[in-house]
């Protein structure tokens, strides 16, 4: 079990920063998106049901999970708000009866990116979470 005096090897310390960087990658261009409001934006959102006129909110909700996921003082915060906004995600596509690898389970994936590189790089979540192998 990791520990404060128990670092996190380099290892483990990269391949976390880098699962991190691709929810961060994803999560930037999904948030500018929506933040400019891309056509795209609108035509998704109205196949989701919801007024094209909640993007922005949408947006800046993503923006202020994803900023505070990224500075490393909150970035818990920012993963269990990001928990949430996922979840409205799944359960917005399972509404609608999408298919489940591409569509419903796709936030699962972001998810697992976001908790996989945060347990990897952060020993409070390590710590925390306390898998024993």
């Amino acid at each position: 079990m990791a520990t404060a005096a128990t670092p996190i090897s380099r290892a483990h310390l990269w391949t976390g920063r880098i699962l991190s960087g691709l929810a961060i990658l994803f999560l930037v261009f999904d948030t500018v998106i929506k933040l400019i409001a891309r056509p795209e934006v609108a035509a998704s959102m109205q196949q989701l049901g919801y007024p094209t006129e909640l993007s922005l909110v949408i947006g800046i909700i993503e923006l202020v999970c994803l900023v505070l996921y990224i500075i490393p003082a909150t970035s818990v915060l920012g993963a269990i708000l990001f928990t949430g906004y996922l979840g409205g995600a799944i359960a917005t596509h399972l509404r609608l009866e999408n298919p489940l690898f591409t569509h419903i389970l796709f936030p699962t994936y972001i998810a697992a990116l976001i908790w996989g590189g945060l347990y990897l790089r952060d020993v409070r979540v390590r710590t925390l979470v306390a898998l024993r192998g």
